[in-house]
């Protein structure tokens, strides 16, 4: 699929590793894709999503970091979760939120399909092994859009690899670029220098 890349990116990927950090970054991707993706859905079924949603990237965000762990880029790490999230869309029948056609779910599978399978990841089951102890709340489906589906917001025709923008808006094909040198984990939004000196003082 096609995804960006920046030094907001960057940013939180080193502050999801700083202790001190490492929570108010995860709360922060939670609520930033949340919202994201809210805004998508008709105004009608927001609310009752929201709870599923924080919920969903809560457990991609675990996702993530062991696809880090594993010795993915960045930018193929944070797609698996994209991915991930996608197959919960399509399964609920939520194709005004996907970013892919539905058609592009299976080539989508099959290029982190060992990193899919070594986590108990499927088409039908989006978090595997991530999936909380207590479960992931329920949300209403809408089935119906499955029979002739919209994707307003789905590029299709990059399923064969990640494709990066970078911030100058080239296109590279592949892993995406080199981690920045001179990136502070303060530079990721909601996490800046006051958070840094409240988690030490607690």
């Amino acid at each position: 699929m096609k995804i960006r890349q920046n030094v907001r990116h960057w940013a939180m990927k080193r502050a999801l590793t700083v202790p001190i950090l490492a929570d108010v970054t995860h709360d922060k991707l939670v609520d930033l894709h949340v919202g994201i993706f809210l805004d998508r859905a008709e105004a009608a079924h927001r609310e009752a999503r929201r709870p599923h949603l924080e919920d969903l990237f809560d457990a991609t965000v675990d996702a993530y970091l062991a696809a880090l762990r594993a010795g993915y880029p960045e930018a193929e790490a944070r797609e698996i979760t994209h991915v991930q999230a996608n197959f919960d869309f399509y399964n609920h029948g939520w194709t005004e939120m996907m970013e892919f056609p539905t058609a592009e779910l299976e080539p989508h599978y099959d290029r982190y399909r060992e990193f899919f399978a070594t986590h108990g990841i499927t088409i039908d089951d989006p978090l595997g092994e991530f999936r909380p102890a207590d479960g992931v709340a329920a949300a209403p489906s809408t089935p119906g859009k499955l029979d002739d589906p919209e994707h307003p917001h789905a590029e299709g025709g990059f399923a064969d690899d990640v494709y990066v923008e970078g911030p100058d808006g080239d296109l590279q094909v592949g892993g995406g670029g080199a981690e920045p040198a001179d990136v502070e984990p303060t530079d990721a939004p909601g996490v800046d220098a006051e958070a840094v000196h409240s988690r030490d003082d607690d």
